[in-house]
C-alpha cells in the first residue's frame, strides 16, 4: 500500500482490529493522527504506524546491550550545525575519546537509545501543548523518564531564497499554486512541526509540490533552496545565516540530550556534557545566528 493512503474509520479500525467506537476514542484521548474531511474522518496510514509504534510500550529485553564503555561515545538523533561542531570540538580536546554522530532524527534516536545502540539521544520534539518538549515521547518510548540534558535552544522557521521573490509571507502560503518546498525525513522534530503547523492552516502536505523531497540535514534544505530547486523549507535560522537566505521565524525549540539514566555516569557522556561549559565550545556558536546557549549543559530532568 501507497505510504501515502488514507483509511476511513472502518478500515482503520479493522488494521487496529478494535471496534470502530474505540477509533473515536483513540482520537480524542490518545492523539490517533486524524483529519476531518467534509465530516469524515481520514487516517493517513503511514501517520498511524507511526503512532502504533510510538505507543508501544512492551518492548522485550534487549539482546546485544550496550557494551560498557571503551571510549566510544555514541549520539544519535537530530542533526544539527552546532552539535556537529561540539562533536568535532570533543574529538579535538579528548585525544583518547571518540564521539560518533548518527543523523537519524529525534525519534529515530530515541529508538535507538531504546534499543541500546547509543549513550545519549538528541532530539527537539514539541509536544502536544506546544509549551514543552520531549518529555512525553521519551517515556513513552522507554517506559520511564530518562535523564535530559539541554544542548541549546534554537530559532526554527522557513528558509527562503534570497529576497524572497516567490512573496512567501507565512506557512499558509505553501499552499499556493506554484509553490515548491523540500521537507525533512518522518520522524524528525522539524517535519513533525512543519506538518502540525499545515495542519493549523487547513494545508494537506501531500498536496504541496516537493513535500515528499526529504533530505537529511537543514544544510541541505537550505542547498535546495540556494540552488533554485525549491523555494521554501523548514529549518534552523543557522543555515539562513551560512547560505545568506532569508528566514521567516516560526518559533524556539529547546533541543536536549536525552539519557539513561544508568549511562549518565559513563566517561564519554560526563566529559562530552563537560564540554559545553568549556569556553571553546561558546566560541563555536559566534558567527551562527539563532542559538541561545542559556541552558546548555543544564539538567532539564530530574529536576533540581
Amino acid at each position: 500500500m501507497k505510504d501515502d493512503i488514507l483509511l476511513n474509520t472502518r478500515e482503520v479500525a479493522k488494521f487496529l482490529d478494535i471496534n470502530e467506537k474505540m477509533v473515536y476514542s483513540l482520537v480524542s484521548d490518545k492523539g490517533l493522527p486524524a483529519t476531518k474531511v467534509t465530516g469524515k474522518w481520514l487516517f493517513p496510514r503511514q501517520l498511524v504506524e507511526k503512532w502504533l509504534e510510538n505507543e508501544t510500550i512492551n518492548y522485550p529485553k534487549e539482546k546485544y546491550p550496550l557494551p560498557p564503555y571503551h571510549g566510544l561515545l555514541i549520539i544519535c538523533g537530530s542533526n544539527d550545525i552546532l552539535l556537529d561542531k561540539a562533536v568535532s570540538l570533543y574529538n579535538t580536546k579528548q585525544s583518547d575519546q571518540v564521539a560518533v554522530f548518527g543523523n537519524m532524527g529525534s525519534m529515530g534516536g530515541i529508538r535507538a537509545l531504546r534499543n541500546n545502540l547509543c549513550h545519549m539521544a538528541s532530539s527537539h520534539l514539541m509536544q502536544k501543548d506546544e509549551q514543552d518538549y520531549n518529555f512525553e515521547y521519551a517515556a513513552e518510548a522507554l517506559g520511564q523518564m530518562p535523564a535530559m540534558v539541554n544542548f541549546c535552544h534554537r530559532e526554527q522557521g522557513l528558509l527562503l531564497a534570497k529576497g524572497n521573490p516567490r512573496g512567501i509571507n507565512g506557512i499558509a502560503d505553501l499552499g499556493a499554486s506554484g509553490i515548491t518546498i523540500v521537507n525533512r525525513p518522518q520522524g524528525t522534530g522539524t517535519r513533525l512541526l512543519l506538518d502540525a503547523e499545515l495542519q493549523k492552516a487547513g494545508i494537506n502536505g501531500n498536496k504541496i509540490e516537493g513535500y515528499t523531497v526529504e533530505c537529511q540535514r537543514h544544510l541541505d534544505v537550505g542547498l535546495e533552496i540556494l540552488s533554485g530547486r525549491a523555494d521554501a523549507g523548514l529549518g534552523i535560522r543557522a543555515v539562513a545565516g551560512l547560505l545568506d537566505l532569508d528566514f521567516i521565524p516560526l518559533r524556539w525549540e529547546r533541543f536536549d540530550f536525552i539519557i539513561r539514566k544508568d549511562r549518565f555516569f559513563d566517561q564519554g557522556v560526563q566529559l562530552f556534557l563537560g564540554i559545553l561549559r568549556n569556553p571553546d565550545f561558546e566560541k563555536t556558536v559566534k558567527g551562527l545566528s539563532g542559538y541561545d546557549l542559556i541552558d546548555s549543559g543544564e539538567i532539564v530532568f530530574p529536576q533540581q
